[in-house]
């Protein structure tokens, strides 16, 4: 992710405050760092949990706030006597959306990091090979940027922000983007 700090601060300098580079680059600086410091024994949701924490504790932001309380979110539901197959992937992805849906107040259409995010774990879901994910994640961003934002700081710029990528949106699919390489 830091190779896509400067792309991340540009677009969002465009629709926001610009903060999100940095935002996603300290976020996941801060989740490598606290992995690292883990005991290797640690169950799924602990570590889904210690990542969620130091992502959201790196910078205040609203991006950090509503993906840190999502992965947190999900944590909890993470069955720790299951191996991490597709199908818990999928389910994790789920609990993370839900909880950004009910802590952020945005939906489907808003044009916003859930248009990237629920629809790419129904292709994945859907057994699609990365590969194929990669193609989707890039096409279904170009769509979005087609949009009005609805939410968030972006919807301040009405119909300035159509033609304009979503910088959450980018950010989440560069993330699953780079989850599923080499799957």
């Amino acid at each position: 992710m830091p190779a896509h700090t400067d792309e991340l601060r540009d677009l969002d300098a465009a629709l926001g405050d610009g903060d999100l580079g940095l935002t996603v680059s300290a976020g996941v600086a801060a989740m490598a760092d606290r992995v690292s410091e883990l005991p290797l024994a640690i169950t799924s949701s602990a570590l889904m949990r210690e990542a969620a924490m130091a992502f959201a504790s790196a910078n205040p932001s609203t991006f950090a706030a509503l993906v840190g309380s999502g992965m947190l979110a999900a944590s909890t539901g993470i069955d720790d006597s299951r191996p991490l197959d597709r199908q818990a992937a999928v389910a994790i992805g789920r609990a993370i959306a839900a909880a950004i849906t009910a802590k952020g107040g945005a939906e489907l259409g808003d044009k916003t990091l859930l248009d990237v995010l629920v629809p790419a774990l129904d292709e994945v879901d859907d057994g699609a090979s990365a590969g194929h994910l990669h193609a989707f994640l890039e096409r279904r961003v170009g769509e979005i940027a087609s949009w009005r934002s609805r939410r968030g700081r972006a919807a301040w710029h009405q119909e300035r922000s159509i033609g304009l990528k979503d910088p959450g949106s980018v950010a989440v699919a560069y993330a699953l983007a780079i989850l599923t390489e080499g799957n």
